[in-house]
């Protein structure tokens, strides 16, 4: 399910939640890559809330896998840095640092993107 995009009615609000376990790499990696961009995000252990585990597995079929991302009305599951900076551009621009330009999508994502119809 690596950095699929799920639209979703019961996901809302401006703040970036990362919901997030411990001794996960994929984790660890896109929190620091989060925090060297600048974004302020908010952490959440989904071994510590309950409600927040269940969030995850409403958005990926019932697994808790992590990373996910919550920004406006999207879930990210195991998303990339610069595809969660991109979509808090589209969806929240105003939770970016100031002066901060997400990164161009690289070449084989403009070409899968294309070849998934987008």
């Amino acid at each position: 399910m690596s950095g699929d995009v799920i639209s979703d009615d019961v996901v809302s609000g401006d703040v970036v939640r990362v919901y997030w376990r411990p001794g996960c790499g994929f984790c660890s990696e896109l929190l620091r890559g989060l925090e060297r961009a600048g974004l302020v995000f908010e952490p959440i252990d989904i071994w510590q809330d309950a409600e927040a585990a269940a969030f995850v597995r409403s958005v990926t079929g019932g697994n808790e896998t992590v990373p996910t991302v919550r920004i406006g009305g999207v879930a990210l599951v195991n998303p990339s840095t610069p595809q969660v900076l991109r979509t808090v551009a589209e969806e929240v621009p105003g939770a970016l640092p100031d002066g901060y330009e997400p990164p161009a999508r690289g070449f084989f994502a403009r070409l899968l993107a294309r070849l998934d119809g987008g």
